[in-house]
């Protein structure tokens, strides 16, 4: 799972449908709570397999220039990211090599691309990701700290949530399902345009079973107002697709207009997704 799901850029039943299922377990530490989530996404070993994973789908959202905006994920160990958007012929890009990010937008009064560094914070919370699989497979390895807060409901159901420390020393909370322990959601704190703080929840839905480890097909997010919710729906996963290190680095187009840089970047990302070039073409239902 990628925990930078709230960089961009989902429920639940009722106490009759879920009447047959085991009773929240009482008593379990965090290890044991972190444990149970490792095996419910599929088991340490699956992960560790994975190095390199693409999710293709589209964005929902009030904010979108467009209905079903599509995007891009693409990730590479140990923590190196290339996300994109497109829509109308122009291109939104953010790459990150593991020390350095920059991020490509158009610009409407110059015609031309702008590509700019990642801010500070922006570099803290991509480093932060932990990589494809979270911080909390493997965390005592990566120097993340868990303790469990409490038990809380979330959309109706049981969650434990969980105090998440990172090594940088940024703390947010994740909540696992007390009954399936797959994540369904987490907060951290976020800071707008205009630099106020605020919270951010990412919601975990729709999980799918694809080769052997769990991943949410739908993820939601927006801030603790309530306005501005955005809705990735990933319609395509790929496992260990071959994917070039010159796709997470620094995107290389001086002087190009905003139709050839998207032209570039589309052609290259669309060759690397053609089904015959990739070592493990497997596709969500």
């Amino acid at each position: 799972m990628r925990w930078l799901a709230a960089w961009l850029l989902l429920a639940c039943v009722s106490s009759l449908a879920v009447a047959g299922e085991p009773a929240v377990e009482q008593g379990l530490s965090a290890d044991q709570i972190v444990e149970k989530n490792v095996a419910a996404r599929g088991g340490l070993d699956a992960w560790r397999k994975i190095q390199t994973m693409a999710w293709i789908g589209h964005i929902e959202g009030a904010n979108a220039p467009v209905a079903d905006l599509p995007f891009a994920l693409l990730q590479k160990r140990p923590n190196e990211t290339h996300f994109e958007i497109q829509a109308q012929n122009r291109i939104s890009l953010r790459v990150y090599d593991g020390a350095h990010g920059w991020k490509l937008r158009p610009t409407s009064s110059s015609g031309k691309p702008e590509l700019q560094p990642f801010t500070a914070e922006e570099l803290s919370f991509a480093h932060d990701g932990q990589g494809i699989d979270g911080p909390l497979m493997d965390y005592q390895a990566k120097g993340v700290a868990v303790a469990l807060d409490g038990i809380d409901e979330v959309e109706g159901r049981k969650a434990y949530r969980l105090n998440v420390k990172l090594p940088s020393g940024a703390s947010h909370h994740v909540w696992i399902d007390a009954k399936t322990f797959l994540d369904v959601k987490y907060d951290r704190e976020s800071r707008n345009s205009f630099g106020l703080s605020g919270k951010l929840s990412v919601f975990y839905r729709n999980y799918k079973m694809i080769d052997g480890v769990q991943i949410p097909l739908t993820i939601e997010s927006g801030a603790d107002n309530g306005k501005g919710t955005s809705k990735m729906v990933i319609d395509k996963v790929l496992l260990n697709p071959p994917l070039q290190d010159t796709l997470f680095a620094k995107p290389d187009i001086p002087g190009l207009s905003n139709a050839a840089s998207a032209g570039r970047v589309q052609a290259r990302t669309a060759r690397l997704m053609r089904p015959r070039s990739l070592a493990v073409p497997k596709e969500a239902p």
